[in-house]
């Protein structure tokens, strides 16, 4: 990493992009070569030290400084792919604001992804990992301006060490040309193809040469000079590719359901061009997927960007609510701290189910989900009512519960379980386990109630637990500031002091001058 461009990149830097690189690198507990950021304001600011270590309320040169400590290979990284990133998409908003009255029906559309509420949380993209490549917003009016578009869509597997890897790759123009459809080698051993979704199998990856390195050196020169991206849930694409692009339309972002859910890919193309993208159970199609995006896209323009286009209620009958049976036997559990063995997990059903604890997805540094898969559907959804959590949804609707999951050192975590299939497919399933109780019936109900019961005063007494413990914390918290107040005072009276002495001897020294004269 050049170390001269990184400083002009600070330097080029504002103030707020600067102070949320530095909030960043206290989240991630990141050093630089004078330490974290509140040792280096111990050495860097001695009179105030780390006292107030909010970077919003620290100097611009304080943030400058503490910056330029991350002097080695992968700190300097991590500093200049998340500036770009943060001043890329503070570039674009400002520049957008200044041409709204010139603004062209894409970029109207651009504007529309980037105010609507769930860009912050979708496209806080993880761009200080490695690997990760962030494209350039010129300020040259002129690329701002462009209104070329490409669609997107990708697919991955899941590789045995929990991670994803893509494995194919299909972009197309506005003219729905393709510019790139690529098998990709995942280059690392697959633990499941996810071929029912991405019509991927191990005879069709046989032979691929194309490099996740190659993928990333044809998209940066195909979103070069100001091209805007498409996509649906377009998100999951860019982590895939691990490309930060801050000119982007999701086409999941732009069309309102009016039950406020993300519209499914099948449900736009139905209610928006009148065909339906793929019959229930059927694989993805990578390059069908990128077509109907931009296909959505161009339709929203000839209908007008801001005119409200009414959407189909998905029912049963679409293909994101029609899961195959297989997939009914399972429980996602995610969002899982890193420090939960997986083992532990078995723990969140009775002792009577026969289930598979299966990985599905790991976040580096940050958690992992799993998939908790049982003889059948009955099963599956049984163990689900029988959780006892907070029951919500998640952003397609499907129900999920958050529980406690109890741990060995006598706290615990909190995990989400989350079903497969929305209510309104289980409801029409569940014809053909009425007159059925997949619960041991052996085992009476009283039980169960007594089982909860204890749960529930359990969870009582550890909040309570919790709560004297935050009150001690406050305490030690007041007292700690009645100490600072107290020092405080003592250094102002003290100051107030020598202003009086001064005061005294200027007024003696003016008396004197005057007797002089």
């Amino acid at each position: 990493m050049d170390k001269n461009l990184l400083a002009n990149r600070v330097a080029a830097a504002s103030d707020k992009v600067l102070a949320e690189v530095v909030k960043l690198t206290q989240k991630q507990g990141r050093r630089g070569s004078q330490g974290t950021w509140k040792q280096f304001l111990n050495v860097y600011e001695k009179k105030f030290g780390s006292g107030f270590s909010d970077p919003a309320r620290r100097s611009r040169d304080s943030l400058v400084a503490f910056l330029q400590t991350f002097t080695d290979e992968d700190g300097s990284k991590f500093v200049d792919n998340v500036l770009r990133s943060l001043s890329n998409c503070e570039t674009l908003k400002e520049t957008m604001k200044e041409s709204l009255e010139n603004e062209s029906p894409e970029q109207r559309l651009v504007r529309s992804t980037l105010e609507h509420p769930l860009y912050l949380s979708k496209y806080a993209l993880p761009t200080y990992e490695k690997g990760w490549a962030v494209t350039k917003v010129r300020k040259k009016p002129k690329l701002l301006r462009c209104n070329k578009m490409l669609a997107v869509d990708c697919e991955m597997v899941l590789c045995k060490d929990g991670t994803d890897a893509l494995v194919r790759v299909c972009v197309v123009d506005a003219d729905l040309k393709v510019k790139l459809d690529e098998l990709v080698n995942p280059c690392k051993p697959v633990e499941d193809y996810r071929t029912e979704i991405t019509g991927v199998t191990a005879e069709v990856l046989d032979g691929a040469s194309c490099s996740f390195a190659d993928i990333q050196i044809s998209m940066k020169k195909l979103l070069s000079r100001g091209t805007i991206l498409v996509g649906h849930s377009l998100y999951n694409d860019l982590q895939a590719l691990k490309v930060d692009h801050a000119r982007v339309i999701d086409t999941s972002f732009i069309f309102k359901s009016s039950d406020g859910r993300s519209p499914s890919l099948n449900n736009l193309c139905k209610s928006v061009l009148g065909y339906e993208l793929r019959k229930a159970g059927d694989p993805h199609n990578c390059l069908d997927d990128a077509c109907a995006a931009m296909k959505l896209v161009l339709a929203k323009i000839e209908r007008g960007v801001d005119n409200y286009i009414p959407l189909i209620q998905p029912d049963v009958k679409d293909a994101s609510y029609n899961v195959p049976e297989i997939e009914m036997a399972k429980l996602l559990l995610h969002k899982i701290p890193v420090t939960v063995p997986r083992e532990k997990l078995r723990r969140l059903f009775p002792a009577n189910y026969t289930i598979e604890i299966k990985t599905h997805k790991v976040i580096q540094g940050v958690g992992y989900s799993v998939l908790a898969i049982f003889k059948n559907p009955e099963e599956a959804c049984q163990a689900f009512e029988n959780l006892i959590g907070s029951l919500e949804k998640d952003t397609s609707g499907r129900p999920q519960k958050l529980v406690a999951l109890q741990l060995d050192t006598g706290g615990s975590a909190g995990i989400r379980v989350r079903k497969m299939t929305h209510d309104s497919h289980v409801s029409q399933k569940k014809r053909s386990f009425e007159g059925e109780d997949s619960r041991d019936p052996k085992k009476p109900k009283i039980d169960q109630c007594d089982d909860h019961l204890k749960e529930i005063e359990r969870l009582k007494q550890e909040l309570k637990k919790q709560e004297l413990n935050q009150c001690d914390d406050h305490l030690k918290e007041i007292e700690r500031l009645k100490q600072e107040i107290k020092t405080k005072d003592f250094e102002i009276t003290a100051q107030d002091k020598i202003i009086t002495e001064l005061k005294r001897k200027l007024e003696e020294m003016k008396k004197k001058k005057n007797k002089e004269r």
